[in-house]
């Protein structure tokens, strides 16, 4: 009887090893499992579709957070009534898919002051309409830094753009996303020389996957050097198409317990965008888990 148990028992704990050998990291990876979800920007794949559709493709294909692109076919814009407002609050609400934000165009960067004025009052205006449909905040961008004005000051100007744009957001609840874009603004150095100067908590950046993220000392040293004003989205391309390093993005986000919304902002023409949704999801799974 005893041996029979010890036997037992030995045999348990071997075929128990044996499967912590095969998968070393299963119970580990159980425990650790990303709370990053994979949401869709309107800019390509859902330029077309009007607010039902975009929300039924997005419930088909399990991207459950959208950023909705402006001058888009869903057509949530500051004209909306309120009335109209409050039903696009209520068919996101009536739906498993979040309205994460609002993709817009406001820039800072410009050498004419009226029209810096200009993108801030729109930011703010825009901001309202997050706060009405449900959204959480706007998408912006510094878009390049003027070659007849030291870069310096361009920095200083667009830092301050976002600080009164911050301060409005705080107000109401809503955040600033600055997404890395531009052709001088998207390299890293000159995103942290903003954030330097960027005093308003509700500022965020909102990364990009640029080209210009690989250039030295590299991908990992540029995103730790900006990293610690990452809001809660990320921007990427198609995770098979390109040379980018998803992966390895994927891990440095994973290493930083990142809880946000990475957002496709697919820029090829499938026949199918609904089985390419579907694809971009499982592959994204995969980087996850």
């Amino acid at each position: 009887m005893d041996h029979s148990r010890r036997s037992f028992i030995q045999k348990s704990l071997v075929a128990g090893t044996g499967l912590t050998l095969l998968n070393p990291l299963s119970a580990f990876s159980m425990q650790k499992k990303s709370k990053m979800q994979l949401g869709l920007v309107t800019y390509q794949w859902g330029r077309d579709w009007d607010l039902p559709t975009l929300i039924t493709n997005c419930e088909k294909t399990g991207l459950l957070g959208v950023e909705l692109r402006t001058q888009h076919a869903h057509g949530v814009e500051t004209s909306l009534s309120k009335s109209e407002r409050s039903e696009v609050k209520k068919r996101f609400a009536d739906s498993p898919v979040t309205c994460v934000g609002y993709g817009s165009n406001f820039e800072y960067h410009n050498v004419d002051q009226s029209k810096v004025k200009e993108n801030i009052k729109g930011t703010i205006e825009y901001l309202k309409l997050c706060k009405d449909i449900g959204a959480t905040g706007i998408k912006v961008k510094p878009n390049g830094l003027p070659p007849e004005v030291p870069k310096e000051k361009t920095i200083a100007q667009i830092a301050a753009s976002l600080n009164e744009c911050g301060k409005a957001a705080s107000d109401m609840g809503q955040l600033i996303r600055v997404e890395v874009h531009g052709k001088l603004t998207q390299q890293l150095p000159n995103m942290k020389a903003i954030f330097d100067q960027v005093t308003e908590d509700s500022v965020k950046i909102c990364w990009n996957c640029n080209d210009q993220d690989l250039l030295p000392p590299g991908l990992e040293a540029n995103f730790n050097s900006v990293k610690k004003w990452f809001g809660d989205t990320v921007h990427i391309r198609e995770l098979n198409v390109g040379d980018y390093p998803y992966q390895k993005l994927m891990n440095l986000f994973s290493d930083m317990n990142y809880e946000g919304w990475i957002l496709l902002e697919a820029r090829t023409s499938p026949e199918d965008r609904i089985s390419a949704m579907k694809e971009q999801k499982k592959l994204f799974f995969d980087m996850v888990s």
